[in-house]
């Protein structure tokens, strides 16, 4: 008992030199200078490796945001919601849904034989929107939910390809991940 009183008076007395000197309590572990490895040339070169990664997972969350996005609404709403939701893209939605329409349109047409030429021809001419008045609501959201998934399985291919490749290199993608979202300034 004797040497727990004595420890304890000497942190109180430690206590009290230094509210006397003004070293608050807790500077101790922050007084101490530490070194920050999140912007190293080590940590450089290893958030490299990471880059085409992140790319592809970047790329990958938007498509599975486009495919949510047109499940979750109605065809001639699609458009819309795409261009209100995803302010970051910076191409043209109706454009891209004309073509993708137009490409799906061309297989069933040409190769499938399942659909007249006439409604290809319909797709060509006319704008995204003023074709879903025309076209089986159905099949349209087929060709666009196909193409969206296809998107999102070639991003999800090249996501796992890239941390495969990390983990034949002998390297952890998890840790690879995390220096990389640090070197940037991710942090989650």
């Amino acid at each position: 008992m004797a040497g727990s009183e004595q420890k304890r008076l000497m942190e109180l007395q430690m206590e009290a030199l230094k509210e006397e000197h003004g070293v608050a309590k807790n500077d101790d572990a922050t007084n101490k200078l530490r070194h920050n490895n999140d912007r190293s040339e080590n940590s450089r070169k290893i958030a490299a490796l990471y880059e085409d990664t992140a790319e592809y997972e970047e790329e990958l969350a938007c498509f599975e945001k486009e495919l949510k996005i047109i499940n979750e609404n109605r065809l001639s709403d699609v458009l819309d919601a795409l261009v209100k939701n995803t302010p970051e893209y910076d191409g043209d939605y109706a454009v891209e849904l004309k073509a993708i329409l137009e490409a799906g349109w061309t297989q069933r047409v040409n190769v499938d034989c399942t659909h007249p030429k006439e409604e290809l021809a319909l797709i060509k001419k006319t704008a995204f929107c003023d074709v879903l008045a025309n076209l089986s609501e159905d099949d349209v959201r087929e060709t666009l939910v196909k193409r969206w998934e296809m998107l999102v399985a070639i991003k999800s291919e090249h996501v796992a390809e890239e941390r495969a490749e990390m983990k034949l290199r002998g390297m952890k993608p998890d840790h690879i991940r995390k220096v990389y979202r640090k070197y940037h300034g991710l942090e989650e």
